[in-house]
């Protein structure tokens, strides 16, 4: 009976991480949509101005460009970890459970670097809507996740 509920818990974590992961996904690309279409465009005879970043985002502040890149990262591995733990949910045996559970905790190794730029990004402060969404989403993931990983482990 306890191996019937921790995959039913896991099941539940799966489904509530995925729409999450893919929350995140679509909100760091709408973020990376925005920064491509009215960041900085620099034409021919000019200069790159004194502190110019590769990683400029035309919203929030210094560290929105790093947040949503290892967002949209940890959003992608995350979704990929749980296609992959798909079969090992449907049959819950100890051959897949090692595959699933080391993509697991890759995903959530990636969503805590997503929650540290979070937390920077929270600190600087001036971001929109949006943004405070994906930072949510990113501090919220990263205990489902662990949660997620541990049933796995377990």
């Amino acid at each position: 009976m306890a191996a019937n509920d921790m995959r039913s818990v896991a099941s539940f974590l799966m489904i509530l991480n995925f729409a999450m992961y893919v929350t995140l996904l679509g909100l760091g690309g709408w973020a990376m949509n925005r920064a491509i279409d009215h960041g900085f465009i620099i034409g021919s005879g000019f200069a790159l101005p004194a502190h110019f970043s590769p990683i400029y985002f035309p919203m929030g502040n210094a560290a929105t460009g790093f947040f949503v890149t290892f967002s949209l990262i940890a959003g992608v591995v995350g979704v990929a970890s749980i296609i992959a733990s798909i079969d090992n949910i449907r049959s819950w045996g100890s051959e897949g459970r090692p595959a699933a559970a080391s993509a697991a905790l890759v995903a959530w190794g990636l969503t805590l670097l997503s929650m540290g730029f979070a937390w920077k990004e929270i600190e600087l402060e001036g971001r929109n809507a949006a943004l405070r969404a994906m930072e949510a989403f990113s501090i919220i993931l990263s205990v489902t996740q662990f949660l997620y990983t541990v049933v796995l482990f377990g």
